[in-house]
């Protein structure tokens, strides 16, 4: 059963297209991905299936209900843990709680935000402000937050955002842990591969605005995957792409950058050396395959490649050292 049905999910900014046509279902229970580089359309895509900004083309349906008609009936429905501070570091854990009952609406919310508490294990710091918490437990206090009114689905954007590795490592366990716990279906966000591949059973890679493949990681490794060499040539020859392309197929060549892609790497690397020059090689690296390979034989390049400075991820870490 889809719990989430978005088609052709379009969002325009002027001429300027932020999410083009893209659709996409998520089934109940499940940890669903979007995956992709900054300002891919990820969390554009977010804010039109929460309501949070207008959809200008098609539609989208969370729990049976159009975002387009009755967005407020959605957001009962849904949690939302965005990747920027949401948090009143001068308010205590309960009165954070108490903040997030009343805007939602929720009575009779002392209850469940003590057994959500008890829950992740920091109920015995429930008087203490925000401000004073690890990393580890500020995470902790915004599930219990989003989970506040028993949503059926929760959105996080780029949940591990900034975080360090024991930290995201963490914060991974949580969500496989409200996902069964709590039987409440996730989609989130994310430019890490080792995430996606990690907690999610069902991924859509968006890369701008488009979505360019779905399925299983088992599923998208398969069917483009692969392992790819990656080669940066001193000077440009006549004659080696063509030959290149007897061992492979070459899936980006520019600047005397090289990548192809292979089914052994181990096999073939001899060959490949012979045909660019082991002296005319000024850099060599070989990708094994995984989602990395998968975005790099579909776009022709790597998530990092793809990134540009990303203003939000400075501002949250900058945020987190200050404290």
């Amino acid at each position: 059963m889809s719990i989430v049905i978005a088609k052709n999910l379009t969002k325009k900014y002027g001429d300027f297209v932020a999410v083009d046509r893209i659709s996409f279902e998520i089934e109940k229970g499940e940890i669903y991905g979007l995956l992709g580089p900054n300002g891919a359309g990820k969390t554009t895509t977010i804010k039109m299936l929460t309501g949070l900004t207008p959809i200008t083309e098609g539609d989208a349906v969370i729990a049976g209900i159009s975002v387009k008609k009755k967005p407020r009936e959605v957001k009962k429905r849904i949690g939302w843990i965005s990747s920027e501070v949401i948090l009143d570091d001068e308010l205590t854990a309960w009165e954070n709680l108490e903040i997030q009952a009343k805007l939602l609406g929720v009575k009779d919310w002392q209850e469940r935000a003590d057994q959500l508490l008890e829950y992740f294990g920091i109920k015995e710091f429930k008087n203490r402000k925000a401000g004073k918490f690890s990393t580890g437990m500020r995470k902790k206090l915004e599930v219990s937050m989003a989970l506040l009114h028993s949503p059926e689905i929760i959105f996080m954007d780029e949940p591990t955002i900034g975080l360090d590795v024991n930290t995201r490592a963490s914060l991974w366990n949580l969500i496989r842990q409200i996902n069964k716990d709590y039987q409440v279906t996730i989609l989130l966000t994310t430019h890490y591969m080792e995430e996606a591949d990690m907690l999610c059973n069902r991924i859509s890679i968006i890369n701008r605005g488009k979505i360019i493949a779905q399925g299983t990681p088992e599923e998208l490794k398969e069917k483009y995957g692969g392992d790819v060499i990656e080669i940066e040539l001193k000077e440009a020859k006549d004659g080696v792409l063509s030959d290149l392309e007897s061992v492979g197929k070459l899936i980006k060549s520019e600047n005397k950058k090289i990548a192809i892609k292979v089914g052994n790497a181990e096999e073939v690397l001899l060959k490949v050396i012979g045909i660019v020059g082991q002296n005319n090689i000024k850099s060599l690296k070989i990708n094994k395959s995984s989602l990395d390979t998968v975005f790099l034989n579909l776009t022709g390049g790597s998530l990092e490649e793809n990134e540009e400075f990303d203003a939000r991820r400075f501002y949250v870490m900058l945020r987190r050292a200050r404290r």
